[in-house]
């Protein structure tokens, strides 16, 4: 045992043994599935997906293990349709009146959805975190969630009074908030990380990104004629989203190794290492799948158009005539046209999840490790919270994760 493993303990690695084409099966059978059932499939592929990430997280050996059941998140679902009924009520109202007094409820209701889904937010992390199990024993997530809800939605206004500055402050609270009320049996878990964590990271990217934004607009403010404008103008504006892509991927980056390092499970210590370029790669290669689906996507829409539309396109004077006819003879051709929207739709939704939520969370798992990974064992198990229904409000506020 070398001398530093000696003052850490024993290291215990973190494996990730998932492959993103079964990821992809998955979903393209659950995303098929959706069809007939109008979307109520979704909460069965949901857990099939959770059940996916957490069985081939393999912590020092041993997977991670997903209790839920579809049948809790349509029940919790249900009860939020419930709840949001008088605000879709409070909608048609408002769309009834005067301009002015439209926009103050609209706002008015905005923000109230917005302070929600930090309640949300809580809840669903709840629920998730109790449905996890690591060598039998539970996770669990105290607290209070309306307490989390009224802290994010004051540092909410604080970001935007700052223009963002102040995000090392809310981002710091907001996690040692959720680590110091997060359980594993009877050990408890903390964040010993403060604001200096992220800041170093956050403002640098923040003031690179403001420096592009005002280059930017003093080159385009400068221009006299547009049509005898330099190349530097043409440049600038891509330039800028350059800049503002690449300090995302830092930012992400940094984020994700210092925030999830500052994590603690009583005398167990985590260390994590995701580097900016792994990222990137993972975005690219969610660009090059998604161009190219979107290719085979836009031949199969141009053979279904020209087979629909073949007979007005060969006499151009009867385009009108031909599409009262296509109405006419029935839903089949609007159905098919609106599938096509919906699966133009679920296209993104699924390579997005194939390639960035399985790229994110693989980065995290393989790059991190457990210090003192024995001081685990002696953790005891507590019973499990049945309270809790499902994540209805955060799937009604599409505020959910994994």
């Amino acid at each position: 045992m070398s001398m530093a493993e000696g003052q850490q303990g024993r290291l215990a690695p973190v494996q990730f043994t998932g492959a993103r084409s079964e990821l992809f099966g998955l979903l393209f059978r659950g995303y098929l599935l959706m069809v007939p059932t109008l979307g109520i499939y979704r909460f069965w592929v949901t857990t099939w997906k959770r059940r996916f990430y957490w069985q081939n997280t393999v912590i020092d050996g041993d997977p991670l293990e997903y209790t839920g059941h579809a049948m809790q998140l349509l029940i919790g679902f249900l009860f939020a349709l419930a709840f949001f009924l008088p605000i879709y009520i409070v909608f048609f109202y408002l769309s009834t009146q005067s301009p002015e007094i439209t926009l103050v409820g609209y706002a008015a209701v905005g923000i109230t959805l917005w302070f929600l889904s930090g309640y949300a937010i809580y809840r669903a992390r709840d629920f998730r975190l109790s449905r996890t199990l690591w060598r039998g024993i539970r996770f669990d997530q105290r607290g209070n969630a309306w307490g989390y809800a009224l802290r994010r939605f004051g540092w909410s206004i604080l970001m935007v009074l700052t223009l963002g500055l102040i995000y090392p402050f809310m981002a710091g609270n907001l996690w040692r908030y959720r680590y110091s009320h997060t359980w594993y049996g009877d050990r408890q878990f903390g964040w010993t990380g403060s604001w200096k964590t992220i800041a170093g990271p956050y403002y640098r990217a923040y003031f690179v990104v403001v420096a592009a934004l005002i280059a930017t607009g003093a080159i385009i403010g400068n221009v006299q004629a547009p049509l005898s404008a330099g190349p530097g103008v043409f440049f600038a504006i891509p330039g800028t989203l350059v800049v503002g892509g690449l300090a995302w991927f830092y930012l992400r980056s940094r984020e994700a190794t210092r925030m999830f390092s500052q994590v603690r499970v009583g005398d167990t210590t985590i260390a994590v290492k995701v580097r900016a370029r792994s990222l990137f790669g993972q975005f690219l290669l969610y660009g090059l799948s998604l161009t190219g689906a979107l290719v085979v996507f836009g031949m199969f829409i141009g053979i279904v158009v020209a087979s629909l539309f073949g007979q007005a396109m060969l006499n151009p004077g009867a385009e009108g005539a031909e599409l009262a006819r296509i109405l006419q003879s029935g839903w089949g051709a609007i159905a098919l046209l609106v599938a096509g929207y919906l699966g133009l739709i679920a296209t993104f939704a699924l390579f997005g999840e194939v390639f960035l939520g399985y790229g994110y969370w693989m980065l995290v798992a393989r790059s991190a490790v457990i210090s003192n990974a024995d001081s685990l064992k002696s953790v005891r198990a507590t019973g499990e919270d049945r309270a809790l229904v499902g994540e209805g409000l955060a799937d009604a506020l599409n505020v959910g994760a994994y």
